[in-house]
C-alpha cells in the first residue's frame, strides 16, 4: 500500500468536506463561536481540525455570503465574534446535501 498517496487523498478529503460539514453545524440556525464549531466538527466526524484550518475557511464562507458573524460583548473577557447562516448559505447547504446523497448512493453501487 502507497501510505503517502493514501494520507494525501485522505487530507484533501477532509479539505473538501470541511466547508459542507461547517455549514451542516450552522444550518440548524443557532448561533456558534470558533471554538463552538471545532468542537462540534471533532464530535460530528473523526477530522482533528485547528483554528488555522477553521478560521480562514469562515472567511471564505463569509466572503461567498453564506455565513454572516457578529461581535458579542461576554460577563468577562473579550468580546467573541459568533457565525450565523445566510439566506444563501442555507440554500447552498440544501444544494450541496442532495449532491452528496447523490454521490454517496453511487459510490455505494460501486
Amino acid at each position: 500500500m502507497n501510505e503517502n498517496f493514501k494520507n494525501k487523498w485522505i487530507s484533501q478529503l477532509k479539505k473538501g468536506t470541511l466547508s459542507y460539514i461547517v455549514l451542516n453545524i450552522l444550518s440548524d440556525g443557532k448561533e456558534y463561536y470558533g471554538y463552538e464549531l471545532i468542537t462540534g466538527i471533532k464530535e460530528l466526524t473523526s477530522i482533528d481540525i485547528a483554528e488555522g484550518t477553521l478560521y480562514p475557511l469562515l472567511v471564505r464562507l463569509k466572503n461567498e455570503e453564506l455565513v454572516d458573524f457578529s461581535w458579542k460583548e461576554q460577563k468577562s473577557g473579550i468580546p467573541r465574534k459568533y457565525y450565523t447562516i445566510t439566506k444563501e448559505g442555507k440554500s447552498t447547504f440544501l444544494a450541496m446535501k442532495d449532491y452528496w446523497i447523490d454521490l454517496n448512493n453511487t459510490i455505494n453501487k460501486l
